[in-house]
């Protein structure tokens, strides 16, 4: 018996400490003495009886010792698999940057699922204020595309020059005026042509949408009319007004189209802003009045930045500077009297700082886009001159 406890000590089994052995030999039942440490390739050998033995006998001495080695053998052998568990290193855990994707995938997920399932609710709501609005919306698709296709009109005839076409020209004012006289007229209980000499129409309590409405077919009325008086300028025969006048007429006209828009929806807003004290106790009323005032420090500010502006224009438009000298025959004959830009004979001959030859119209046309010479990128102006192609901005003036 102590043989075979010795034996299983030795073991590869325990010496090794895997978690099977030390799982199959209980420690009660090792020392209890009636069973051995059962292991794989072990010899088993039961006593079917043993001789009572005093308590000073050898033999009971041998007995208490082969328990006691087993025992200790076992022992031994959970302890070091319990060692070698906790020596085993831990799996690794999932990257932080998987997991961080992995979450935002599924934030995505979750919005596109809420997305979908709300998109035939949203459609709803859109339809229904497209409904309510469309009036509004229908005649603001008209008044755009009015205005890009006048606009591109005029362009493109200021742009030809002594070829424009005259009967252009009268159409694109004949359409012009027409669109603003049917607008004006469709809507008259509404006097919207009040806004236009800085009255209120005859509209009851101002709500947004309604500012919004005023505001927006006074601000296309204008440009109509200022894209009118550039056509007129367009029939003014080139022998009455050069084409190099007409480029300032046109920046004249284009400034104080936009100076004037800048003040015509004061009025408006103004009464919309004090009208927010008129339903309430004097806290909304005052309230009222403070964002009424703070709005005209706004526009008087812009008033100064408009000014300098506008000072501006006056100045090249009374002036009229030049971007070189005229330039002599043998001068022009030195490039065999071609213009670069238009490929014909020159008229009226300027000579750059960077000693180049173009006509005078041509290189006017150019500068009105650029700021540096046509062949070898000089710096010729310090500015450019907007609009004196004939352009009209097309940004919307709400406030």
């Amino acid at each position: 018996m102590q043989a075979s406890c010795n034996q299983l000590h030795s073991s590869p089994g325990c010496a090794s400490g895997e978690d099977a052995s030390a799982s199959q030999c209980p420690l009660p039942s090792r020392l209890a003495g009636d069973s051995s440490c059962l292991y794989s390739g072990d010899v088993h050998i039961q006593m079917n009886s043993m001789p009572k033995e005093y308590p000073g006998s050898p033999g009971s001495r041998n007995k208490r010792s082969g328990a006691h080695s087993c025992t200790h053998g076992c022992a031994q052998s959970r302890f070091r698999s319990h060692s070698h568990g906790e020596e085993r290193p831990p799996d690794d855990p999932t990257p932080e940057n998987g997991e961080h994707a992995s979450g935002s995938f599924s934030e995505f997920r979750h919005l596109f699922k809420w997305l979908q399932k709300s998109l035939p609710y949203i459609l709803i709501l859109g339809i229904k204020l497209v409904m309510q609005h469309i009036t509004g919306i229908s005649l603001g698709i008209g008044l755009l595309t009015t205005f890009m296709y006048a606009n591109k009109s005029i362009v493109n005839q200021v742009f030809l020059r002594e070829r424009s076409s005259k009967i252009q020209c009268a159409w694109l004012l004949v359409f012009l005026a027409g669109s603003s006289v049917l607008l004006y007229y469709t809507f008259h209980s509404q006097s919207l042509y009040y806004s236009l000499i800085f009255l209120n129409p005859t509209l009851g309590p101002l709500s947004f949408w309604e500012v919004l409405w005023i505001i927006g077919i006074t601000d296309f009325i204008l440009k109509f009319l200022f894209m009118g008086l550039k056509c007129l300028i367009l029939l003014v025969p080139s022998f009455i007004m050069p084409f190099k006048s007409k480029g300032y007429w046109y920046m004249l006209l284009e400034e104080l189209c936009q100076y004037y828009r800048s003040f015509v929806p004061i009025p408006v807003w103004f009464r919309y802003l004090i009208s927010y004290g008129e339903f309430g106790h004097v806290t909304r009323w005052s309230l009222g009045i403070l964002l009424a005032l703070f709005y005209l420090i706004l526009k008087l500010l812009d008033f100064f930045g408009h000014l300098r502006t506008f000072r501006h224009v006056l100045q090249l438009f009374f002036t009229r500077p030049s971007y070189g000298v005229a330039a002599s025959k043998r001068q022009c004959s030195a490039v065999d009297d071609i213009c670069p830009i238009c490929q014909a004979e020159f008229q009226k001959p300027i000579l750059l700082i960077c000693q180049h030859i173009f006509c005078d119209e041509c290189i006017a046309l150019w500068f009105n886009r650029e700021k540096t010479c046509p062949l070898c990128r000089t710096v010729i102006s310090d500015r450019i001159n907007k609009w004196k192609d004939g352009a009209t901005s097309s940004h919307l003036q709400i406030y």
